[in-house]
């Protein structure tokens, strides 16, 4: 009797619950419709936000194009007196463009991009129907671009390496000489067409590259001598082609982790006494990569860089251009991984007699000054903050413009801030402090820039400062969302809460829809994407970002997105958590960051919390159900690299480490698809050539295998994407169905908006 009551007792708990839920429920047709036509009502409501800078040096002016209340207007600064006028007569190129595309063009809706002004602001070009034109200003003529004028390349697919034995003949600075490649050896030829053999060792298996490079002086030649790797195919099937009833067959060279890489001996020719130099290669051996061969401008040695497979061991290296010896000049050797991909920088002052590097040695990413023995003469920026990206090194005056992140205490660490600073470490001059995302554009004698910063929760402000000093020199515009938050639209909100160690602040947003009602029960959704190559939460005022988590928050959830430990832009310490250990995606972090959210504000639900993401966020995102089951319930996992030993090299073996190892298995979603729980749907694109489809496919045969309940959603035609509009569409009905616990409208999506099926 005692288990009947209890059983009873359970059974209207559940109940209770349900209707709780059901009765706060949204994912109705209206909620649909509300969150389509939101898209449209958000765009083209953010004013006097300039963008588009240019820098017309022959006039000291500087354009920009931004949108106010009668459409885009295009700008003229003078940036001595500050004064402003229209770029061009907007009238007049309307009525030119309208006989050109032979219906009426209105001044301030004009459909064009991409506006280059000359130097001078005679003229300018601009992208009109997917072509390029000429506009010139005072005859008001418009003028086609050919297309040999554009030079646009296609620059091939990603992983294919560039030929190294093709017919390149490449001349020699002084003319005489021409140097190729014939027989797998190097040649040159002069005026008297007579070909001289400088090698004789190159062969199929081991040639002679065609990339050679020349010292200034022309008295030396420098090329690699390659032993070539297998290449290694991939194969998508595109089912439905457009040009042909049956299937096509592709293919790509895509280098999986512990594939075999080509290897590179440096080589170095004498012309006038026509020997081969030997170069010590004792000091580069297992290559991930070498850089391009590059001489001193006074042609005594030539440099490259060294990156060791395993990213652990990074170098400059330069060869001695008279006897071939060979000298380190700066060698980065780390336990995790060296950052070659992000955090790299080099500058060879006055031809390497100097050399600024960059470095986490002391755990924060920071510029070094070596002397030209490799020895380090000081540390140029130092402290717990990041240094992001060097903007201009002044030789003359031994000074450095940089961009860095964190240095402002009482500020986002991730927002970007401008700073000068002399080689030796001392005089830092703060360019900018102010609480936003900065964005600089100099002129050309970094003596001004044009000043863009914002905030998620605060639009764009727009300033014109001395490049000295920093000052002021004049507002130039203020953002206005006035009409955007007239939509209904809701700021993001910036938060923060303390991470798995109780100390290091993870930084994030939380979205809300625009009917929010803080009496309901909100189901929680995370956007992740946790690749430690870069960090991902916005920081620039915007009215929606990837992922259009405004418009999903409209359907019933509070939408939320940090950055967890792993990802990058802070310490070195933060970034290692990454290190072999992808699977760990910043989650315990992240999971604290939503727990102290909901503990702020109760009406978000933590026992229905939802995920989803794209590519390492489709990972993600998956491997939360199968490795924090306890916390997320339902996952949409996009073009996954669900296995990092199926997915491209370059970016796994620098996070996962070389050679391979059990991490590898232990980070697999494959290997642990056996432990799913919770509601999952998995999205793949026939033709990603981004991530092998095998890698989510094989997910699948692991689930099915182990009789777990899923949903897949396979999209013909489709590469590398979050499933295009039907994938949101199948993504905004699982979350609605498995979150907020209904069935989803029906509903058929015609432009965009949902509208109701008869």
């Amino acid at each position: 009797m005692l288990r009947n009551r209890t059983f009873y007792k359970s059974l209207l708990a559940v109940a209770l619950l349900q209707l709780n839920i059901t009765a706060f429920a949204q994912g109705k047709i209206e909620d649909y419709k509300r969150a389509e036509a939101f898209n449209a009502s958000m765009q083209n409501k953010i004013y006097y936000s300039p963008n588009g800078f240019k820098w017309l040096d022959g006039k000291k002016e500087f354009f920009y194009s931004m949108l106010t209340e009668r459409g885009t207007e295009y700008t003229l600064v003078n940036s001595n007196n500050f004064t402003k006028r229209s770029a061009f007569d907007q009238q007049q190129f309307a009525v030119a463009l309208s006989a050109l595309a032979k219906k009426e063009i209105t001044a301030y809706k004009l459909p064009i991009y991409g506006v280059t002004f000359s130097d001078d602001g005679t003229n300018f070009r601009f992208n009109y129907d997917n072509k390029l034109w000429a506009y010139d200003v005072s005859s008001a003529k418009i003028s086609e671009i050919s297309n040999s004028n554009q030079q646009r390349t296609n620059g091939g697919y990603w992983g294919d390496r560039p030929a190294d034995q093709n017919d390149r003949r490449t001349k020699s600075p002084d003319g005489k000489w021409t140097a190729f490649i014939k027989n797998y050896n190097v040649f040159i030829v002069g005026d008297d067409n007579k070909e001289q053999q400088l090698s004789f060792d190159g062969s199929e298996g081991e040639y002679y590259s065609s990339s050679v490079s020349w010292s200034p002086d022309a008295k030396k030649l420098a090329t690699n001598k390659v032993r070539p790797n297998k290449p290694h195919l991939i194969y998508l099937i595109e089912s439905s082609p457009t040009t042909q009833l049956q299937p096509i067959l592709q293919s790509r060279n895509y280098l999986k982790p512990g594939d075999a890489l080509p290897q590179m001996q440096p080589s170095l020719f004498l012309i006038d006494s026509k020997k081969q130099v030997p170069v010590d290669a004792s000091k580069i051996q297992s290559q991930y990569s070498l850089s391009r061969l590059d001489w001193r401008k006074d042609s005594r040695a030539f440099t490259f860089e060294y990156n060791q497979r395993g990213h652990q061991k990074y170098s400059i290296v330069e060869v001695n251009g008279t006897n071939g010896s060979v000298k380190e000049l700066v060698n980065e050797e780390v336990k995790t991984f060296f950052s070659y991909s992000g955090k790299k920088y080099r500058y060879d002052v006055n031809d390497g007699k100097e050399i600024i590097w960059s470095s986490e040695r002391d755990g924060w990413n920071h510029l070094y000054l070596y002397d030209a023995n490799g020895k380090v003469k000081n540390q140029i920026t130092k402290g717990d903050w990041v240094m992001r990206n060097v903007v201009k090194v002044d030789e003359q005056d031994r000074t450095i413009i940089f961009e860095a992140s964190g240095m402002e205490k009482n500020l986002d660490p991730y927002f970007i801030q401008y700073y000068k600073i002399n080689f030796n470490g001392s005089g830092l001059v703060k360019l900018t402090t102010e609480n936003g995302n900065h964005q600089a554009t100099f002129n050309s004698d970094y003596s001004k820039f044009i000043d863009i910063y914002s905030r998620i929760d605060a639009p764009q402000k727009t300033l014109l400062r001395d490049a000295q000093t920093g000052k002021i020199l004049k507002e130039l515009e203020n953002g206005n969302a006035d009409e955007l938050l007239k939509t209904g639209w809701k700021m993001p909100e910036v938060f923060t809460a303390k991470g798995r160690d109780g100390k290091t602040d993870i930084w994030g947003m939380i979205i809300r829809p625009s009917n929010f009602d803080p009496s309901k029960k909100y189901p929680v959704i995370e956007y992740i994407y946790a690749g430690p190559h870069d960090s991902f939460v916005p920081k620039n005022f915007a009215n929606d970002s990837r992922g259009s988590l405004h418009e999903l928050a409209e359907l019933g959830f509070i939408v939320v997105q940090c950055d967890g430990m792993g990802t990058s832009n802070r310490s070195k310490a933060f970034h290692d958590v990454a290190w072999k250990n992808l699977k760990d995606g910043g989650f315990p972090d992240r999971i604290e960051f939503i727990k102290a959210a909901a503990k702020k504000y109760s009406y978000m639900d933590t026992e229905r919390v939802g995920i989803f993401g794209n590519s390492a966020g489709g990972q993600s995102s998956l491997g939360a159900l199968l490795f924090h089951p306890e916390f997320y319930k339902v996952a949409v996992s996009s073009s996954g690299c669900h296995d990092n030993r199926m997915d491209k090299m370059w970016w796994n073996e620098q996070w996962m480490g070389y050679p391979i190892g059990p991490e590898y298995a232990a980070s697999s979603n494959v290997d642990n698809a056996h432990k799913l729980e919770g509601k999952l749907l998995l999205i793949l694109g026939e033709l990603d050539d981004n991530v092998d489809p095998a890698s989510t496919m094989q997910v699948i045969n692991k689930l099915v295998k182990a009789n777990k309940n899923f949903d897949f959603l396979f999209v013909p035609g489709m590469g590398h994407s979050l499933g295009g509009d039907y994938g949101e569409r199948k993504r905004r009905d699982f979350f609605v169905k498995h979150l907020i616990g209904v069935d989803p409208p029906e509903w058929t999506w015609k432009t965009s908006v949902a509208v109701p099926k008869p």
